[in-house]
């Protein structure tokens, strides 16, 4: 790996850029998560990633990109350093140095760009490893977009995306629970207040309310849990939580929460979904919601699908 220059001599090297003190310092990190819905970023957000950070380092994780977020964060933050590993490839998240430069961070923040990228080059290698491990270790974890969708148990893979498709719609999920691009994966870091759960970002502005059902259905559908919950984050928000399950939003928008527990009532390949009920508790900026307890300052709605269609049921 090179360090420092951000300058790659093969195409299968980590790049890796650093501001502030080139040494690193150990400091008590304070564990929370911040999961932040993508768009412009949210200075409170990284500013209450940073506050746990207790000055250390902070680590950006990408797959893609620059070092655009070392000089953004460094400006809102007071921190030994601000540094960003980009690992392009498998190759790349298979040298040993890039697992020793997460494990000597006092706090990780990942990126948006395509969460397949993520999974394919760090499934398996010494990067799943050493997130794990930060987990563990109680660091505080952010992501955004992409690097939300990665943190919950299950993860909306998009690894069937090929290179000219558009974003899976709501519309496209619905009619379909099994399209090319409904792809559920195992979780990758294992962090337990998050146990049980998917996620999803872009929530409103590209209303994904009705995928983000279908993801929910799917892995019900599958046997694989009697019980799913999932998290959908709007642009400019973010959900900032506690390690016993204390949440706030802040932000410009919402965060929406799901709650069902019955298989759906078709879930086939080529059919358009049935399914519900669904508890969905809305919580807007400025809120609380506790995940432990599932619930919070929200307002409660029931909706089911059928044949593709959501409606919003009575609930007495």
């Amino acid at each position: 790996m090179v360090a420092f220059t951000g300058q790659s001599q093969q195409p299968s090297q980590a790049l890796y850029y650093r501001l502030g003190a080139s040494a690193d310092i150990a400091t008590h990190p304070r564990t929370g998560y911040a999961l932040m819905g993508g768009g412009t970023d949210l200075d409170e957000a990284f500013r209450w990633l940073c506050d746990r950070a207790d000055g250390g380092d902070l680590l950006v994780l990408r797959a893609a990109g620059d070092d655009a977020y070392n000089a953004y964060i460094n400006g809102l933050c007071k921190l030994n350093s601000v540094a960003t590993l980009v690992t392009p490839n498998r190759a790349a998240a298979l040298d040993p140095t890039v697992a020793d430069k997460i494990r000597k961070a006092e706090a990780i923040f990942i990126a948006g760009g395509h969460q397949s990228k993520y999974i394919r080059y760090w499934r398996g290698t010494s990067v799943e490893s050493a997130l794990r491990d930060a987990v563990k270790r109680g660091i505080p974890i952010g992501g955004t977009s992409a690097g939300l969708a990665i943190l919950g148990e299950y993860i909306y893979s998009a690894e069937n995306d090929r290179p000219n498709d558009k974003n899976l719609s709501s519309d496209e999920a619905l009619a379909n629970p099994f399209y090319r691009q409904v792809v559920i994966a195992p979780d990758l870091l294992g962090i337990p207040i998050l146990r049980g759960l998917i996620t999803d970002s872009h929530f409103d502005t590209r209303k994904r309310e009705g995928r983000l059902l279908v993801f929910m259905a799917r892995i019900l559908a599958s046997g694989k849990a009697s019980r799913i919950r999932g998290i959908g984050v709007d642009e400019k928000t973010a959900l900032l939580i506690e390690p016993d399950g204390r949440a706030t939003v802040v932000g410009k928008g919402g965060v929406d929460f799901f709650e069902a527990e019955k298989e759906p009532q078709i879930c086939e390949a080529g059919k358009p979904l049935s399914f519900g009920p669904v508890i969905e508790k809305q919580v807007r900026t400025g809120k609380s919601f506790n995940l432990t307890g599932w619930k919070g300052e929200s307002t409660d709605v029931m909706l089911s699908i059928y044949t593709g269609k959501i409606v919003i049921e009575p609930w007495f």
